[in-house]
């Protein structure tokens, strides 16, 4: 007999005797008519429970983690606002179901049925997951994840109070709003979350406006792993910043008014604060996880003892809101009710093919009002002395800066944040000037952290902002790139589009500085970028480029809400000269403000059909500093610059290349998992073409004089082409 049973039969038999196990008497402002309301959407979340082990036993569910023993975070629900942005915790149906008590017109039951039946008429993921979460709830939706909503809370609660001095066209969240953000005790360990307890904490020691309630359900064990008893509790009583709260989430009174403590304070105070909440586990971690494998029966039979449920019925039997037969008469009908759901639910259709699944990766275009961009009179404020040089050709870093300038100037709503963005301009001076041009509300300089520059980037942008965070070198990214793989880019598909996170992320990277910082500095891949979907990944090649792709990457991240990844190639950043000292010949003048490039479009030099150079960022330079060479040889070059790298903009590079005898694909990046991988499979699929690729080696980059040895250059394109085109 499984776990599930045993508890329901327990509980059908102790109720009935009314053996209740021993508890505080129930104490506190929560009413009897709330406390009824939580009791009924905790019996909907068990029935929810037992039901979906039941759907999968027959093949016709496909999600088993159960809320079961959390019950009572119900309590917690109507102590907070329909208003209040809530990041849940996997084992948070009761929330949910309160939540929607709150909120007229919902149909809970039948919506969370559908998502057990992976149906595509669920409501927030259209059949392509189990998850949590509701659009008119203002639940973003979760999947099983251990602590990387975190760090996008706090971001979410930062919008709130940034919101109040610059409200964006989108913002979602109320200026009196705060965010709840739930997790385990097991997840609380958990890097990602440690990283935000940090960041909220940092944040509110400096007195900035924070309004975000932690709540740790504290189940005491994480799958078969014991937490230490007293861990959660001496860990974050003590920690700066941080306001501790503690309630025991078998009794709801107590949870109630504990809740509604902790959200007044962050809510008066603009403050965060960690509501340490202790609840039991049942049935174990899944349907397929058996408890007494790795615990003592007695053990597991001393928690099932204290069923939160029957807590419930023992306080509200003493307080007289529901006497102990009214309460089983709720549980059986809510048991039959949702049995009788859950067979209309499980015939309703399931997605089908690749492009149904597809169908939310890329979230839907929104409607924005026009922009004429700013006045020449903000323009002369904001860029003084500027503006005189912008008739004269400039290095690429400098273009960057004049066009984030221009779209701040444009969008209100942009905001910049990372390491030494601010006051100091970037490590490389791209965003100098911006702190004295938009303030440090739009310039954020953030702590030493990227999972928390990239959290805070995606909870702005659920409130409505355009977030352009700032990575300073492409191998730092991979401490946080879960951020974009596992929270980022996931929230369209789990959402049906209902939810995005649009940004411009900008980061330093690729090869070729010349002996600093060696791997660290100088990373040269992009596979971990190239392989999320719906990222789309540009990379400039020159000044006059990168200021016109960023006009198309802000359009793309505001109109379009997508996710996009600008990498500045570093060693272009300062770059003057291609073919000798004080030719002057790689700076541009800035782009006319209006000047974009589209989406997809590449760049094309020349049009000889002998051979067409395939390339992008320090790839295009090297091809241009080796062409005089290769034409001195008789051969007609094209060089085409692909620019944007996920997607690759297949059709044009198709009609770049075309009438091309030979193609030779040079990249930068590794010669396994690099991006000339996937234009050999591009061209090879076309029409036939002799093709040849020269990329960089399978290594990490050297400091010292042998930075660009594993790289490709002038003279080892030149050669590769000259053997190509025998």
């Amino acid at each position: 007999m499984g776990r599930s049973v045993i508890v329901h039969e327990n509980f059908l038999r102790r109720v009935a005797a009314r053996d209740f196990p021993q508890g505080a008497a129930p104490t506190g402002p929560l009413a009897p008519e709330d406390a009824v309301a939580i009791y009924r959407a905790a019996c909907i979340s068990r029935a929810l429970d037992r039901t979906s082990r039941e759907m999968q036993r027959q093949g016709t569910g496909f999600y088993t983690i159960g809320s079961s023993g959390h019950e009572g975070l119900a309590a917690v629900a109507l102590a907070l606002r329909p208003t209040d942005m809530a990041f849940l915790h996997y084992r948070d149906a009761a929330f949910q179901i309160a939540r929607a008590g709150q909120v007229p017109g919902q149909t809970i039951a039948y919506d969370m049925l559908l998502s057990f039946a992976a149906s595509s008429d669920d409501p927030i993921s259209g059949g392509r997951h189990k998850v949590l979460g509701s659009k008119s709830l203002n639940i973003p939706p979760q999947t099983s994840t251990i602590a990387s909503h975190l760090p996008k809370a706090v971001g979410a609660a930062y919008a709130i109070g940034a919101a109040k001095k610059n409200r964006p066209e989108h913002a979602q969240l109320p200026d009196d709003a705060i965010v709840y953000c739930s997790f385990g005790d097991a997840s609380a360990n958990h890097s990602t979350a440690q990283g935000a307890f940090n960041a909220a904490g940092w944040t509110s020691y400096q007195s900035l406006p924070l309004p975000l309630l932690f709540v740790c359900e504290d189940n005491g064990i994480g799958i078969s792993t014991k937490t230490p008893t007293g861990w959660i509790a001496n860990s974050f009583k003590h920690r700066p910043g941080l306001k501790y709260f503690h309630a025991n989430g078998l009794d709801i009174y107590e949870t109630y008014k504990v809740a509604q403590e902790a959200a007044d304070y962050v809510r008066t105070r603009r403050k965060p604060a960690f509501l340490h909440l202790k609840t039991i586990r049942l049935y174990g971690h899944a349907g397929a996880d058996m408890p007494t494998t790795y615990l003592a029966r007695e053990e597991v039979e001393a928690e099932e003892a204290h069923d939160s449920l029957l807590h419930m019925v023992r306080q509200l039997d003493q307080a007289a809101a529901l006497t102990a037969t009214q309460a089983l008469d709720i549980y059986n009908d809510t048991a039959q009710r949702i049995t009788r759901i859950a067979a209309e639910a499980i015939t309703r259709p399931h997605l089908k093919t690749a492009q149904d699944v597809m169908a939310a990766i890329i979230p839907p275009l929104r409607t924005c009002k026009p922009s004429n961009g700013p006045s020449p009179d903000a323009r002369a404020a904001a860029f003084g002395g500027d503006l005189k040089q912008m008739d004269e050709p400039q290095i690429m870093s400098r273009l960057i800066n004049w066009a984030l300038t221009d779209l701040m100037l444009t969008h209100p709503e942009i905001v910049m944040m990372g390491e030494d963005v601010g006051r100091k301009g970037g490590v490389y001076g791209v965003t100098q000037k911006l702190t004295q041009r938009f303030g440090q509300a739009r310039m954020i300089d953030t702590l030493l952290d990227e999972q928390s520059i990239l959290g805070l980037a995606i909870g702005m942008a659920q409130n409505g902002f355009i977030p352009f965070p700032e990575i300073q070198f492409l191998a730092y990214l991979h401490n946080a790139e879960d951020q974009l793989r596992g929270e980022a880019a996931t929230l369209p598909f789990f959402s049906n589009g209902q939810y995005s996170n649009p940004m411009v992320l900008r980061i330093a990277g690729l090869g070729y500085q010349k002996g600093f910082g060696g791997h660290f500095h100088n990373d040269n891949s992009v596979a971990v970028l190239r392989d999320i979907p719906g990222l789309i990944l540009a990379v400039p090649s020159n000044g006059a480029d990168a200021a016109k792709m960023l006009r198309e990457c802000t359009r793309l991240a505001r109109e379009e809400q997508r996710l996009v990844v600008f990498l500045e190639p570093i060693a272009l950043y300062p770059a003057r000269d291609l073919h000798s000292d004080k030719d002057g010949a790689w700076m541009q003048r800035y782009p006319a403000p209006d000047q974009t490039i589209a989406f997809g479009e590449v760049g094309q030099h020349g049009d000889g059909t002998d051979l067409a150079i395939v390339t992008f960022g320090n790839g295009t330079y090297l091809s241009h500093q080796a062409l005089p060479e290769i034409e001195a040889t008789g051969i007609r070059t094209r060089i085409i610059d692909t620019r944007w790298l996920s997607p690759l903009p297949v059709e044009a590079l198709l009609a770049a290349t075309k009438g091309c005898k030979n193609i030779l694909i040079v990249d930068e990046t590794r010669h396994s998992g690099g991006v000339a991988e996937a234009l050999m499979a591009l061209f090879h699929e076309g029409p036939p073409t002799n093709l040849a690729r020269l990329t960089a080696q399978d290594s990490f980059i050297a400091t010292g004089p042998a930075y660009a040895a594993t790289m490709p250059s002038a003279a080892s394109i030149t050669t590769a082409a000259v053997e190509l085109c025998k």
